[in-house]
């Protein structure tokens, strides 16, 4: 007679999936949260002790006390009898100004930096390699101080340089005629932004009905309709007046128009032309990883070099240079810090300011970091969103 040998007792269903190795990789992994949760609570309790100790407040209610600080350039309105918090904000403007048209700007110059480099033109070819080569071996830093030194060496007001009607280049800055814009021009804006949004959509539309029959459907129609018609529609129901205020000289200062001061200005440059160096390598490598037989097919058929770029090297190159290309963007956006050694009064210089006046660095800190992260995290989520669009899909 056999017996039978008593069986372990089953394993609770919950780690019924779980052996050892998967035990210890959880075990490791608690220990490693509870090891972060202790330093962050301990960093944060020795804190609070050293400025209750040292009778410092804390908290973010220093926002709403008047500001009192003079900002000499700013997007938004700004009147030293703000808050804190308007200061920063308009802070965060000055920053997003600079960064916004800063990457648009670098992209355009960089890319056509990057094309040049594969010139067949030897002399174009050498001097793009040239303005990569310096630009990119020079520290930023030092860029942002040449420009604004340089910008400080230009004439008076009253001997600015005038290279085209109505633009002055002076110690002041660059002025140049500009539309007033108030509610009224706002809309007609908007309406257009709105119509450039409905022709996007009308288009891939036309092309979904196009790739089921193969009949070729033309876009122009709406975009006149919504992009050109109805702007002007909304623009004479409102009667709103377009009229350019040109620049001129008063006294020791211009009157009118549109001032870019010296310190945005340098920042500007300095930005665009270091960027554009990177951006302008990226693009390079991103063309030549376009296998040599799609050029060869093109120019079997006769295609035009510039038809050949934009038609079928750029879109394929993009799935290599966007990866890339958005470090750079980041790059631009939190080098444009660096305002401060000019003067230049983005978000960190007001911050700075601020932690002066009230003595509150944690926050202030906080709030720097807060407004790099959101905007950093914006770049990258708005780059891999456009990298998942062009990106190869296994049929």
């Amino acid at each position: 007679m056999t017996t039978d040998t008593p069986r372990p007792p089953p394993r609770p269903r919950f780690f019924s999936a779980w052996g050892p190795s998967e035990l210890k990789g959880l075990f490791w992994q608690v220990l490693v949260v509870a090891i972060v949760v202790g330093v962050v609570g301990f960093l944060w309790s020795n804190t609070v002790t050293n400025l209750s100790a040292r009778r410092i407040t804390t908290g973010f209610a220093f926002l709403g006390r008047e500001a009192g600080m003079p900002i000499a350039d700013s997007l938004l309105a700004y009147n030293p009898r703000d808050t804190y918090l308007w200061a920063f904000v308009v802070g965060v403007g000055n920053t997003l100004r600079v960064a916004v048209i800063g990457i648009v700007l670098a992209t355009i110059l960089g890319t056509l930096i990057g094309i040049s480099r594969l010139s067949a033109n030897w002399l174009l070819s050498r001097l793009a390699a040239v303005y990569v080569e310096t630009l990119r071996d020079i520290p930023l830093l030092l860029q942002l101080l040449f420009w604004y030194v340089l910008m400080q060496a230009l004439p008076a007001a009253r001997a600015a340089w005038r290279p085209i009607d109505g633009v002055f280049l002076s110690n002041r800055g660059l002025i140049v005629p500009a539309i007033p814009l108030g509610p009224p021009q706002l809309w007609v804006l908007g309406t257009a932004a709105f119509g450039l949004a409905v022709v996007y959509l009308i288009r891939r539309w036309l092309v979904a009905q196009q790739m089921r029959d193969g009949k070729p459907r033309p876009v122009w129609p709406f975009a006149v309709s919504f992009v050109l018609a109805l702007p002007v529609l909304v623009s004479l129901l409102l009667r709103v007046s377009w009229t350019i205020e040109w620049p001129e000289l008063r006294g020791f200062n211009f009157v009118g128009g549109l001032t870019l001061a010296p310190e945005y200005f340098a920042l500007l440059i300095a930005l665009v032309t270091y960027t554009s160096a990177f951006i302008a390598e990226i693009v390079r490598s991103g063309i030549q990883s376009v296998p040599r037989g799609q050029w060869d097919a093109a120019n079997a058929l006769g295609l035009r070099r510039s038809f050949m770029l934009r038609q079928i090297i750029l879109p394929q190159a993009l799935r290599v240079i966007v990866p890339p290309m958005t470090s750079q963007y980041l790059n631009l956006t939190k080098n444009s810090s660096l305002a401060v050694a000019i003067g230049y009064q983005d978000v960190v210089s007001i911050a700075n300011t601020t932690l002066n006046q009230t003595g509150q660095a944690i926050e202030a800190i906080a709030l720097i970091m807060a407004v790099f992260l959101t905007i950093s995290l914006s770049i990258s989520f708005f780059m891999n969103w456009y990298n998942s669009r062009i990106a190869l899909v296994d049929r």
